[in-house]
């Protein structure tokens, strides 16, 4: 047996960023080396995605408890894994995949499978003596991604009258990582100076961001400008704006319904029009989820009119699959994909993925989820695939922080072997 050989795995039921169950997964080697992973939940969640478990048992947490996912790691997975080798990722997730035997992952759930498939790789980095990051991909040199920062927040994420899920700030203009990170917080309290100011509520959402009530959607955008200037920075040149509309969230009977805030409802067309105007005001580089995950006529047209001007982010509509991001590809559809890892459940078929977005010209953006934990998982593979951008939420909040902080750690680490990614993440968008 090799100092990788898996020999025992354990689990247990815990509690994410929004006082949710979920579960964290131990992997002991031969060697001694235990290494953990803990796996986050979305609110807003396309319907397509790999299936969490939940227990449905409404006498414990409402009904979200994981005890059977726990069960799944400890008395399923576990006797049909111990003995492999913790390093062949790719054997590993496929054991597990057969072992479930559906697509979506339903008999197992994706959080049980995601959970050994990531501990597992901490366990393998550890024995090896390796960052994750350097575990995953070994390289001459590294990229350190562009953080899209969620500073304010509507839609499913927030109490408010916001429809538009999360608006965001991109620090591309900045010379480091760091030096991103730190124009952002500084822009992230001056916004905070400006809604108290005006009498608005400076209570935060489930991603950290800001969740007043406004006067529209609009107006976050016209906040965030007044902030990034008051902090002393340049829009379109230092710092640009992105936008995840969830617009599944609010799509009903082929319209979109702007139910939070003014009551409208909008075609596609109109929908279109809305973002044109926006794109046109304000230095929007990224869209995401601009329309509903099954309305793929809506994305083409969408696609065509601002597939050039801007980054087109896929979320609910991909999830992370390579199936559905193929469809989208070969129907030119979008012209970026969300990366989250527990939509599709394991950590093979999530670098395939990305692999095969990046060899077909769309760019990728490794993603948090709305119910997270202090787990850094996605800081260290957001480096090792180079994706050139990160998105995990708004700078406060230890769970969000906490990415933030291992990726200023992975560019101490790596020095000259670093490079931030900057305007390059968005080559096609930022003349």
């Amino acid at each position: 047996m090799s100092k990788t050989t898996i020999s025992d795995i354990k689990a247990m039921e815990i509690l994410d960023s929004r006082g949710n169950p979920t579960l964290t997964t131990w992997v002991t080697l031969e060697s001694g080396i235990i290494k953990k992973a803990s796996i986050p939940s979305g609110a807003s969640t396309g319907t397509h995605e790999a299936l969490e478990l939940r227990d449905q048992d409404m006498s414990r947490y409402l009904g979200r408890g994981v005890r059977k996912a726990v069960d799944n790691v400890v008395n399923i997975i576990t006797p049909k894994i111990r003995g492999m080798d913790a390093s062949n990722q790719k054997a590993l997730d496929n054991k597990m995949i057969e072992l479930d035997g559906t697509q979506a992952k339903k008999n197992l759930g994706a959080n049980s499978i995601l959970s050994v498939s990531m501990a597992a790789a901490q366990a393998s980095a550890c024995a090896e003596n390796l960052p994750l990051y350097e575990y995953l991909k070994k390289k001459e040199k590294y990229l350190l991604p562009v953080p899209q920062i969620n500073i304010l927040n509507g839609g499913s994420h927030a109490d408010n009258n916001v429809d538009i899920q999360e608006f965001m700030i991109i620090p591309a203009g900045m010379s480091s990582f760091s030096e991103a990170l730190r124009a952002s917080a500084e822009i992230f309290h001056n916004l905070k100076k400006i809604l108290k100011l005006k009498g608005y509520s400076t209570a935060v959402g489930d991603e950290g961001g800001f969740a007043p009530n406004l006067k529209s959607n609009e107006e976050a955008l016209e906040l965030i400008m007044a902030a990034i200037e008051k902090a002393g920075y340049l829009p379109g040149k230092h710092i640009y704006l992105a936008l995840d509309v969830a617009a599944s969230e609010f799509y009903v009977d082929n319209k979109y319904f702007f139910k939070k805030s003014d009551g409208s409802k909008k075609s596609i067309d109109e929908m279109i029009s809305f973002y044109e105007k926006l794109v046109d005001r304000y230095p929007i580089i990224s869209l995401e989820d601009g329309l509903s995950e099954d309305d793929w006529e809506g994305w083409t047209v969408l696609t065509q009119a601002l597939g050039h001007k801007i980054q087109l982010v896929g979320d609910d509509i991909f999830v992370t699959n390579l199936t559905r991001l193929k469809k989208g590809i070969e129907n030119n559809i979008g012209n970026s994909i969300l990366i989250k890892l527990n939509q599709i459940g394991t950590l093979t078929e999530t670098i395939e993925t990305v692999e095969y977005a990046h060899t077909h010209g769309y760019t990728s953006v490794i993603s948090h989820r709305s119910g997270e934990t202090e787990d850094t998982f996605i800081a260290d593979l957001s480096v090792a695939l180079s994706t050139g951008q990160i998105k995990t939420g708004s700078l406060c909040r230890s769970e969000r922080v906490a990415k933030y902080n291992r990726l200023l750690e992975i560019e101490n680490e790596l020095k000259d072997k670093g490079s931030f990614a900057g305007t390059a993440a968005f080559e096609k968008f930022i003349s």
